[in-house]
């Protein structure tokens, strides 16, 4: 078996010429092929289930047969098990091809079973690349997937660049893959729209062929070993959010290439992948480098604020207008003020979705995908568990006894800061409870990235506290988000409705006040999630 690492970018197709006269590319005539692959599955795909691929190539009048294993997969850089060897056309004889014996014969029980699922049908442009030490193939594929089911016949589009380490380090190869983004003059500011792709051509293959569409996605929880150093901890936690934030704004952008809105869902996914991962980085700043820390929480935080406006449009459009909007009248007829009125907030969500769409599939962020992989990957971890790394002096918190007393002490810090923030609060006001809002935040994602290295019990009985305040606050927060939007509505335009509502949000803001004296003493009492 073969170790496959490499790096799938999906290329924006009016890049395509520029990357073509990048400086490494077009000094050597690349290789050119015609690829016609078909991949197979049972009838229940019960290999998709497993995450697995058994594919049959055609290159010219030769036949290979590929099998792929599940693999890891973040920032587009993926590692998985392949076994290729030539074959004949629709013999499957995985005992000659497989040498991990248990997988040859699972493989085996099923080969009677496989049929054709889908096709790929691509052009391939190969160039075999040294750099940074490392021996790198660069492929570049361009033509279709094909498929049919009961709806018919389906056909998508494929242009992307596959970067496989051959020999090397791989920082090497996510160094190549940025040199590559940053365009044929070299310069951030005229880069390419070469985004790190989420989904390989096999998944693309049985999405279209189920009609299963993206939908959005929660975090996953990160599983962390005690024996772990901070930094190996950051490593797991902030590669955990990169995959959470992919996941989510390919629905953002594909929606914006086809003229329509994103579901708000992913958006808020988006938001929220972005703020875990600024907490992570605020969590363990003390065990990172500090320019490290300093530039990624300030690339984070500006992404985050791109993504504000969508989120705040869609919760009002989708959420608070519909529940003011008053019945139909029975002929039929709309209030012209109020019609003016309701347009008026869809060009803004629109307007405010056409910027998050720009911002999450520009040039720009997919340098700062790539930029930020390899930079979390290359983070030096101190040799021997515990000890500080190198350019700090003085670590926060006892690391050197291992992650479970670093993070018991790091929470003690925060649970300290949190109950600090409801004592404020009672006497500040909205000020004070938007710093506690934060304190929240910032407390309940430190706990869930450190929850495995915590007794669960504990963690699980914390985290619903803060939950719960949360919930409330972040009710009082979209109250007076909701005024806000509504104090931009033009002079003039529905002010008898602008008017009844903005007394609505102000009847149901004082009302949520009530609730908060309660919340704020429970804070003060928070359980902890330690022993």
């Amino acid at each position: 078996m073969s170790q496959e690492t490499e790096l799938k970018l999906e290329l924006h197709p009016d890049d395509l010429s520029r990357l073509l006269s990048h400086p490494l590319l077009n000094t050597q005539a690349p290789r050119r092929e015609r690829l016609f692959n078909t991949y197979f599955d049972t009838s229940t795909l019960a290999l998709r289930a497993q995450r697995m691929a058994v594919r049959e190539r055609r290159i010219g009048r030769r036949t290979l047969l590929t099998v792929k294993t599940a693999g890891s997969s973040v920032g587009g850089l993926s590692r998985r098990g392949e076994w290729e060897a030539a074959s004949r056309p629709g013999q499957f004889d995985f005992m000659a091809l497989v040498d991990d014996t248990a997988l040859a014969e699972q493989l085996t029980r099923v080969a009677w079973q496989l049929v054709p699922v889908f096709r790929t049908d691509f052009t391939r442009r190969s160039w075999q690349l040294r750099h940074g030490g490392a021996l790198v193939e660069v492929a570049l594929d361009q033509g279709a997937i094909s498929t049919g089911n009961a709806e018919g016949n389906h056909r998508q589009a494929i242009l992307e660049l596959e970067l496989e380490l051959l020999s090397g380090p791989v920082d090497a190869l996510l160094d190549l893959a940025h040199t590559l983004a940053l365009g044929p003059q070299g310069q951030a500011g005229s880069g390419l729209r070469l985004l790190p792709a989420q989904r390989s051509k096999a998944e693309r293959g049985y999405a279209l062929f189920v009609g299963e569409r993206w939908r959005p996605s929660k975090a996953a929880a990160i599983a962390l070993d005690t024996g772990m150093h901070p930094v190996q901890a950051f490593q797991a936690a902030a590669l955990s959010c990169l995959a959470h934030l992919q996941a989510n704004e390919t629905g953002v952008v594909h929606a914006a290439r086809d003229g329509s809105l994103p579901e708000p869902e992913f958006v808020h996914q988006a938001r929220v992948a972005l703020r875990r991962l600024r907490t992570g980085l605020r969590l363990f700043r003390n065990q990172l480098p500090r320019r490290f820390a300093q530039h990624w929480a300030a690339e984070w935080k500006a992404l985050a604020n791109q993504l504000g406006d969508a989120r705040n449009w869609d919760v009002f459009a989708t959420q608070r207008l519909p529940a003011w909007l008053p019945e139909p009248m029975p002929d039929g007829k709309a209030d012209a003020p109020l019609l003016a009125l309701t347009d008026w907030v869809q060009s803004q969500r629109r307007a405010a979705s056409a910027r998050a769409a720009a911002a999450l599939g520009g040039h720009e962020h997919a340098l700062r995908l790539l930029a930020f992989t390899r930079a979390v990957l290359a983070l030096p971890v101190p040799a021997g568990n515990g000890d500080a790394p190198a350019h700090k002096a003085a670590p926060e918190g006892p690391a050197s006894h291992g992650l479970a007393n670093w993070a018991r002490t790091t929470l003690r810090v925060r649970h300290r800061a949190l109950r600090n923030e409801a004592r404020r609060a009672r006497r500040l006001g909205p000020e004070g409870r938007h710093a506690l809002r934060i304190a929240l935040k910032k407390l309940r994602y430190a706990q869930e990235f450190l929850a495995s290295a915590l007794p669960a019990g504990r963690v699980k009985r914390s985290t619903a506290a803060l939950a719960d305040a949360q919930d409330l606050l972040g009710q009082l927060n979209d109250l007076s988000t909701a005024q806000a939007l509504l104090a931009e509505v033009p002079p003039g335009l529905a002010t008898a409705w602008v008017q009844r509502w903005q007394d609505d949000l102000q009847q149901q803001l004082d009302a949520g006040l009530q609730a908060l004296p309660e919340m704020e003493r429970a804070l003060e009492r928070t359980p902890t999630p330690w022993r």
